[in-house]
């Protein structure tokens, strides 16, 4: 396979204005991390933009940053913590799920639309994204958004890129939104009788004035270094006297609903990124699914999924139970089953890990319904006429 690895944008346009000519289709790559995510791309070529890399502004009392597509997430979130800043959409480490060695780029990151525990409260990538820019499909250098939080000129593209898998353009340049963090945080653990209660007391906590600001249920803390038994984790954040107050709040709220216990600062920063990163499922063998439903209905799902027979290991929930992480037995991706089974209950199921021969054989995003189908092909030709943008990713071609 021919490796192209540019430098600059105008070498990302000359790759692709000639790849246009032979019509040949490329695989657009930073490091590689998020390989294992989505159907492979059918490709003779490979664009690396690992090349272009490095923060080109950084601005911390503009709270912006921009930087090319292939700087190393790494080194962004390095020169954040340096001025006591983030991303506070908590972009995911991909080592751990896929088993990697790099932590990825930000432009993978956009491109996957990436939102952590925080989603609830902060939004996922796109709700970040300022502007960016980037080559299309045509053969075409374009650009949307600026450096400001407020920029209404024209169409919001950012909100189409990211999430897009590198199938409608290759970025060479994004600007984000960063935030100052908190100066403290605290996480109240609710250890109760079963995953229902602690389910219940997230999706209270949720619409409680103390602000909680994410919202987990692990059924068996130990997977992540906490207690063993049914566990919900509330997430405080913000000046230490106000984070204090707000967590006796809520321990005179939930503590006669079981045990309670206090993660401190440290403790709860490490935990949170477990959370993120997938740990509770990310070292058991097998398929690993992710579920987004209404926060009411994750309990449910998981329940009727082993009614039905389908052979969980290992599950945890995020997101006051609307987002349900998955991990299965060795053996067929059983994605018929799941998604027959969580059609009652709305949302859909994407298969985020699992052997290259299941990934072959299974539909890994959710099948969209045909008008919102026929709507992305629109879109895809509209950006990508000649389909040489990571081919297949997404299964929308077929």
């Amino acid at each position: 396979m021919d490796l192209y690895q540019p430098r600059t944008e105008e070498d990302v346009l000359a790759v692709v204005q000639a790849a246009m000519s032979a019509e040949t289709a490329l695989e657009i790559v930073g490091h590689g991390s998020k390989r294992g995510l989505g159907h492979a791309v059918d490709a003779t070529a490979t664009l690396d933009v690992g090349g272009l890399s490095g923060v080109t502004i950084y601005e911390p009392t503009e709270l912006v940053l921009r930087a090319l597509p292939g700087t190393p997430m790494t080194e962004i979130v390095a020169l954040l913590d340096a001025q006591n800043q983030e991303l506070a959409f908590e972009p995911m480490d991909p080592t751990k799920l896929w088993r990697g060695n790099r932590s990825g780029t930000i432009g993978g990151t956009v491109a996957v639309n990436a939102g952590g525990p925080r989603r609830i409260k902060a939004g996922a990538a796109r709700d970040h994204v300022l502007g960016f820019r980037a080559v299309s499909g045509r053969g075409d250098i374009f650009k949307s958004g600026g450096r400001v939080v407020k920029n209404v000129t024209g169409y919001d593209l950012s909100k189409l890129i990211a999430g897009s898998h590198g199938t409608l353009a290759v970025m060479t340049e994004v600007t984000l939104k960063v935030l100052p963090k908190a100066e403290t945080e605290r996480t109240l653990l609710l250890y109760a009788r079963d995953e229902a209660t602690c389910l219940a007391a997230l999706r209270e906590s949720s619409g409680l004035s103390q602000e909680v600001s994410s919202f987990a249920c692990l059924p068996d803390g130990c997977w992540i270094d906490l207690p063993p038994g049914p566990c919900a984790l509330m997430r405080l954040e913000g000046p230490g006297i106000s984070v204090d107050k707000r967590f006796e709040d809520l321990v005179a709220q939930f503590g006669p609903r079981g045990r309670v216990d206090d993660l401190g600062h440290d403790a709860s920063v490490r935990t949170w990124a477990a959370v993120r990163d997938a740990v509770p499922v990310a070292d058991a063998e097998g398929p690993v699914w992710r579920i987004s439903t209404a926060p009411s209905e994750g309990g449910r799902v998981v329940e009727a999924l082993r009614a039905a027979g389908v052979p969980l290991t290992r599950w945890y929930y995020d997101w006051a139970g609307g987002l349900v992480w998955l991990a299965l037995a060795e053996g067929p991706s059983h994605a018929a089953d799941i998604r027959r089974i969580l059609a009652p209950h709305g949302g859909h199921a994407t298969l985020m890990r699992a052997s290259d021969s299941l990934r072959a054989t299974t539909e890994i995003f959710h099948p969209q319904l045909a008008p919102l189908a026929a709507l992305s092909r629109r879109v895809k030709a509209s950006f990508d006429p000649l389909n040489i943008l990571n081919r297949g990713r997404l299964g929308l071609e077929a």
